[in-house]
């Protein structure tokens, strides 16, 4: 049976239906949901009752997955799922001026995933099991688009330019108490070109976000201006899918074209648990001029 496809916004994303992500897939079935992430970049399954377990098992199909990050979310707990959520251990809602919950809030800037590792994400897959009532949406933008709208000199301007991305830089625009000096060794900061190209249809989008620092060769300063300017530009209404989470809900996102970010809830008062699995990436041709030089 072939999934449906239904268009959620004139540039990018979609919902797809026909299948039950719980029970697997066969190969064709799955080729088509892989074709339909790379043309539309953000995919919504709705009503889609896995547990870790399912969600590891579809995930796997997309390649191999990272392992988190030690952090003060985590307790420094390393695992293929990741924890997105307010509620702490002893099923408490966490105080909004933990660590953990300002760790957390630093999702609400935008960015894609990992793109402070050596191998950036691919994609991200998001399992909604408990939602707030209201609020607490995610929000992605379409940097394909973001890529095509530039003036042709500035295309061409940044087209070899590479950016050294820092997950230590961006949650310190949080709190710069947020790693320990341990934690902080585990992510060193990382080259990513500015322009990321999908290897499947060489489509080209702009990848600059939160976790992008400075701009390697250029004063950090206003290098630093530089990025902001090209983000602010980037997320513009037009290039942005608003997602409203059911309970449910799997959303997939392509790293490589989009940046996303969290919205706010009232955190004192509703519970909202996700769960996020994250594919690893393709080596960069930076990995390999790295390693000729």
């Amino acid at each position: 049976m072939a999934i449906t496809v239904k268009r959620l916004h004139p540039l990018f994303a979609a919902e797809i239906g026909g299948v039950d992500l719980a029970r697997p897939l066969d190969v064709a079935v799955f080729r088509e949901i892989e074709d339909a992430l790379d043309e539309h970049t953000i995919l919504v399954f709705r009503d889609q009752r896995l547990d870790d377990g399912q969600q590891l098992a579809f995930s796997r199909r997309f390649g191999a997955l990272e392992i988190t990050t030690a952090n003060v979310a985590n307790d420094g707990k390393q695992s293929e799922v990741a924890d997105i959520s307010n509620v702490g251990a002893d099923g408490k809602l966490l105080p909004t001026d933990s660590k953990a919950m300002k760790y957390r809030d630093a999702n609400e800037m935008w960015h894609s995933d990992s793109s402070f590792k050596p191998v950036p994400a691919k994609a991200s897959l998001l399992s909604a099991r408990e939602v707030p009532p209201v609020e607490g949406d995610t929000e992605f933008c379409n940097m394909r688009a973001a890529y095509a709208a530039l003036p042709a000199d500035t295309q061409a301007g940044i087209e070899n330019l590479v950016a050294i991305h820092s997950y230590t830089y961006s949650r310190g625009l949080v709190d710069p108490d947020l790693f320990t000096s341990e934690q902080a060794a585990q992510v060193p900061p990382v080259r990513q070109r500015l322009i990321r190209v999908n290897p499947k249809n060489g489509r080209k989008a702009l990848y600059v976000g939160s976790h992008a620092s400075h701009i390697e060769g250029m004063p950090v300063e206003s290098s630093r201006r530089m990025l902001q300017e090209l983000l602010a530009n980037a997320v513009r209404p037009d290039f942005i899918y608003r997602h409203r989470w059911r309970q449910f809900d799997l959303v997939i996102w392509d790293n490589r074209a989009a940046v996303h970010r969290g919205c706010g809830w009232d955190k004192t008062r509703y519970r909202r648990v996700m769960r996020r699995t994250t594919v690893a990436g393709e080596r960069s041709s930076l990995d390999e001029m790295m390693e000729l030089n």
